[in-house]
């Protein structure tokens, strides 16, 4: 073997030895992301530093972290305008290595003005967009099943042209869907009022003590759960009541959830994505959790 050729080989080994010690590395770090999905990460927590125009700080700050999925709010939220030109937000968020599959849009935005909302989203590259509630008229915390049906009928619509234009709606459980309808809940009724095609639903973890198991839901629904927010929840802690101290927030793993039996079930049920949705101290502590997290 000549002096050069031994170079190449010698250069090419190591090459190759470099690249077998980094892959089972890699492939362990994607395996500890649950879901074998990029840990996500909710906006709205972190909305002063867009409304101060640190959107960029704050994608920075996630990827360094270890989040590598983000979920926005629209325009239509007052913190959200900075973000108005989808062309830019969409290079902030790919310069630091993020993606950004859905957001959450307003209900007024989806009424008055869905085709720019729509054009926005698809425009940054997401392929679902959700809202929080759909804001039916309650009394006391009880709604009427005529308000349930109109709010169902008006959101397949909206979502058979979110579906039309490529994009998949959702549904969020908010204070509307918390409030009881003829002794139900509406969120369950809104389950079967709701296109199963059309309109898929986001579990939000810190109203399962109002709304229920999500381990029933995602098992006894499989296919209809997209996403999730991730909140820690002590079920150890009283109720709070109207008006009283609420119980004190606790990070993702810090709290009292069978968080690997959660996210199996998330897997059978067909979840795409999951985003914490807290301070960002908790952040900080959730996302070293999961990145542990065997599931």
């Amino acid at each position: 073997m000549d002096e050069i050729s031994r170079r190449e080989f010698l250069k090419q080994s190591a090459a190759t030895s470099a690249a077998a010690a980094f892959l089972p590395t890699f492939a362990r770090e994607m395996q500890m992301n649950p879901l074998g999905l990029p840990i996500g990460s909710q906006t709205w927590p972190h909305r002063q530093r867009i409304k101060d125009g640190d959107f960029a700080g704050l994608c920075r700050d996630m990827a360094a972290l270890g989040i590598g999925s983000i979920e926005l709010c629209s325009p239509g939220y007052p913190e959200f305008t900075g973000l108005a030109d989808a062309k830019r937000t969409r290079k902030i968020i790919e310069d630091h290595g993020l993606t950004c599959p859905s957001a959450h849009v307003t209900m007024a935005e989806l009424r008055n003005g869905q085709q720019q909302v729509v054009d926005w989203a698809k425009e940054i590259g997401m392929t679902q967009m959700g809202t929080a509630t759909l804001n039916g008229k309650t009394e006391n915390g009880v709604a009427t099943m005529d308000v349930v049906k109109r709010a169902a009928d008006e959101y397949n619509k909206i979502s058979e042209a979110s579906s039309n234009a490529g994009l998949q709606q959702f549904l969020h459980d908010e204070g509307f869907e918390m409030a009881k309808v003829d002794g139900r809940l509406v969120y369950e009724v809104l389950l079967e009022l709701l296109d199963p095609k059309l309109v898929k639903m986001q579990f939000q973890m810190s109203a399962m003590r109002t709304v229920g198991d999500p381990v029933m839901y995602f098992s006894k629904h499989p296919g209809r759960f997209i996403s999730m927010h991730l909140q820690g929840v002590d079920l150890k802690a009283p109720m709070p009541t109207p008006g009283g101290p609420r119980p004190p927030n606790v990070a993702v793993g810090h709290d009292s959830l069978d968080w690997p039996k959660i996210f199996a079930a998330a897997k059978a049920g067909g979840l795409k994505n999951y985003f914490l949705e807290q301070s960002w101290d908790l952040t900080v502590q959730g996302v070293t959790y999961l990145k542990a997290l065997k599931a």
